[in-house]
């Protein structure tokens, strides 16, 4: 048997509308009770499908039958089962979306609320006994004077748009409190209500407004489905960001077309008719108005990635403020900024500064480089749903990219600094204690000696001569050895042969001296060096330990036959020396070698060392005062 209803009549009658929605809340909540069974909003929706599936089932067999009393019950199934969807389910559900708790228990009273008021909204549709079809009876639960009630009916009206509301205000709150991952799922639901309430309102209240708007509401299991189950599925910043742009834009046309409708309608509509002008009119206040909501949206959800100066500016702040986080402070300005979901910063192979403790999403990686050299990577985190950073993105982090070099840079030169600082500081007390261990145990011991020899002569020398003179003979040799330690203890402040012979007299000395091994076989050492300008006398102490040291590791430790050590100012103060023993592996740093690079570091100069295909190599190169650098040189050699 067919009831024989066109479209006309499946839309007034809302088999339609409750046919989708049961659909959609039935299907959403079989898909959330299946992938997760403990979150009560997958059966809330189930429940709610029923209710929605009900009424359309009801009222078309209640055109099948021909008794009329159950008609009059099925009317009463069909007008009393939506409204538990739309009155219960569905605002409890938004209420406990998205983990299916509530946000506190303060929101406990509301969740009550709303199911204690909920029989109100069944009661008003029930109550009201008027069946969708007009050739059906009225219901059984149909209360004579129902009209009387309708400030009760207008509070339960109220009261759906307030639950509703609520719904709303509890998932805002939960967004601004929420990390990346749950602001993604709420951005979901979030639209979905907006556009429903923007649909459903004005059918609410005002008369007239077309019943397919409801079908708005199937957007809200939907969107909830998505955002539990597969969140990750769109760029949802993206979506959000088109459908706010032309929600306002609509709202703005909207309210343009009213307002010269009103001003207009008398003026205009009988020349050239009141759409045409109207329309024209809008057109051409919207077209500038299009492009500013569009930046306006996209500066709330992408940040300033169209303005690159902007968050250039910001980071400056960051790196120029003494009172800011340092590296930290600008890394978390460059995720605001953009509205990134991570950032970090690595040096070293270090994480030295991060926006989060661990990033599950695909992550970017950018070099940072200063003078051609990496010396760190910026790591950001792509939007969910994006592939990859948009070219917008890309330009922002390229111009940011090279003051947090910078930074980066400096940051380094200041910890190597400090480092060097403790180094010397530590050298200079571990020189101070062998000088006064050195004085302590020999010097002064011999000088005490001397000083006691010294007595004993002089009341000696009268009574017993031949004692006196022993003790003078043995005081002589004291004070010889103890001028021999005075001359070792200067000897190793600074070497007697760079005042007596400057840098490149000592250096041959120090040659001549290393031209034989323990063993007594014989290195053949020449010196290639420089007329010298006059050098600071650190300079000189540091490039002739330095290549002292490395003599002495030519002659202990290398089978080379011949070495060639090299000075020069090229303008810096460049010395190298290169032996010819065979290739060995890697050096291994030792005390010698550490001692080298400190000095070189000490001066602001760098050092390498290691083995070369042809022998050993050390290179030390030091920075000269702008006052040496224009003084004339010569060539001066020399071998041993």
């Amino acid at each position: 048997m067919s009831i024989g209803w066109g479209w006309g009549q499946l839309v007034d009658s809302f088999v339609v509308t409750n046919g989708l929605m049961a659909l959609t809340f039935g299907l959403c909540g079989a898909v959330i009770a299946w992938h997760r069974p403990a979150n009560p909003i997958g059966w809330l929706f189930l429940a709610d499908g029923i209710g929605h599936a009900t009424t359309p089932l009801a009222d078309t067999f209640a055109h099948l039958v021909t008794d009329h009393t159950a008609q009059r019950a099925l009317v009463t199934v069909s007008l009393a089962a939506w409204p538990w969807s739309i009155g219960l389910f569905l605002p409890l559900a938004l209420l406990l979306f998205p983990n299916g708790q509530l946000l506190s228990p303060r929101w406990r009273w509301a969740a009550i609320g709303i199911i204690v008021t909920a029989p109100l909204f069944v009661l008003e549709m029930a109550g009201s006994g008027e069946p969708v079809s007009p050739e059906l009876p009225r219901g059984l639960l149909t209360i004579p004077s129902f009209d009387s009630l309708q400030p009760l009916w207008t509070t339960t009206e109220v009261r759906n748009l307030a639950a509703l509301l609520l719904a709303v205000t509890c998932l805002t709150i939960r967004y601004r409190r929420a990390d990346e991952t749950g602001r993604r799922q709420l951005l979901w639901l979030l639209l979905a209500c907006i556009i429903a309430l923007l649909f459903v309102t004005p059918w609410a209240f005002i008369a007239g407004t077309p019943i397919l708007v409801l079908l708005a509401i199937p957007l809200i299991p939907i969107a909830v489905t998505v955002a539990i189950v597969r969140y990750q599925l769109l760029d949802i910043r993206l979506v959000v960001s088109r459908a706010l742009t032309w929600a306002l834009l609509s709202l703005v046309a909207i309210s343009i077309y009213a307002a010269l409708v009103a001003v207009l309608d008398s003026l205009i509509t009988s020349q050239v008719g009141r759409s045409a002008a109207v329309t024209v009119f809008v057109a051409l206040i919207i077209a500038p108005v299009l492009p500013r909501l569009q930046r306006l949206v996209d500066k709330a959800l992408y940040g300033d990635r169209h303005d690159p100066a902007r968050v250039a500016s910001r980071v400056g702040e960051q790196l120029s403020n003494p009172t800011s986080a340092g590296l930290p402070g600008v890394i978390a300005a460059v995720r605001a900024a953009l509205r990134l979901p991570y950032a970090a910063l690595t040096i070293n192979a270090e994480v030295v500064a991060s926006t989060a403790s661990s990033f599950s999403g695909e992550v970017v990686l950018l070099d940072l480089s200063y003078g051609g050299e990496v010396v760190g990577v910026l790591e950001v985190g792509v939007r969910s749903g994006e592939s990859g950073l948009s070219p917008a993105d890309h330009r922002v982090l390229d111009l940011v990219a090279v003051p947090l070099a910078v930074a980066v840079h400096a940051t380094r030169l200041s910890t190597e600094l400090q480092s060097s600082r403790e180094r010397l500081v530590a050298a200079r007390e571990e020189e101070r204690r062998r000088l006064r261990r050195d004085l302590h145990d020999g010097l002064g011991p011999t000088l005490t000696g001397v000083a006691f020899s010294a007595d004993a002569a002089a009341n000696l020398i009268i009574s017993d001569t031949l004692r006196a003179v022993e003790l003078l003979t043995q005081l002589r040799a004291d004070t010889r050895a103890a001028i021999a330690d005075v001359r070792r203890l200067v000897d190793d402040l600074r070497p007697p042969a760079l005042d007596e012979l400057g840098l490149v007299g000592a250096l041959r000395q120090r040659c001549d001296h290393l031209s034989f091994r323990a063993d007594g076989t014989a290195i053949h050492v020449q010196l290639s060096a420089d007329a010298l300008p006059p050098l600071p006398a650190a300079l000189e102490v540091a490039a002739y330990r330095i290549a002292t040291e490395a003599l002495t590791n030519v002659a202990r430790h290398s089978r080379a036959t011949s070495a060639v050590l090299t000075v020069h100012c090229t303008p810096d103060l460049d010395l190298c020396l290169i032996d010819n023993g065979p290739p060995t592996g890697p050096w291994t740093p030792g005390v010698g070698l550490q001692a080298m690079h400190d000095r070189a570091a000490e001066l602001g100069g760098t050092l390498q060392a290691g083995p070369t295909p042809t022998g050993g190599q050390v290179h030390a190169n030091f920075p000269l005062p702008h006052s040496a650098t224009g003084s004339p040189s010569g060539k001066l050699e020399g071998s041993r």
